[in-house]
């Protein structure tokens, strides 16, 4: 799945600012993968589980492009 990064969503990466560290995939693999064809970060689905939240905020906090936004309500 490609996410578009037009709708909101709680976890997303940012497409413009990946740098395909992959950093998101090693920490989070459960949340994120990574593109064949470029590398660039995708979300596997549209809400992680809460049990998955702290590895989605490592991998937010780890990210060289601070290509992870998080919007936590």
């Amino acid at each position: 799945m490609t996410p578009t990064f037009r709708r909101p969503r709680p976890w997303r990466p940012r497409a413009p600012k990946c740098v395909a560290s992959g950093q998101c995939v090693l920490i989070a693999p459960e949340v994120f993968d990574q593109r064949d064809e470029d590398g660039m970060a995708v979300l596997l689905g549209e809400h992680p589980a809460p049990e998955l939240h702290d590895g989605v905020r490592e991998s937010a906090a780890v990210c060289p492009a601070a290509a992870i936004r998080l919007e936590e309500k």
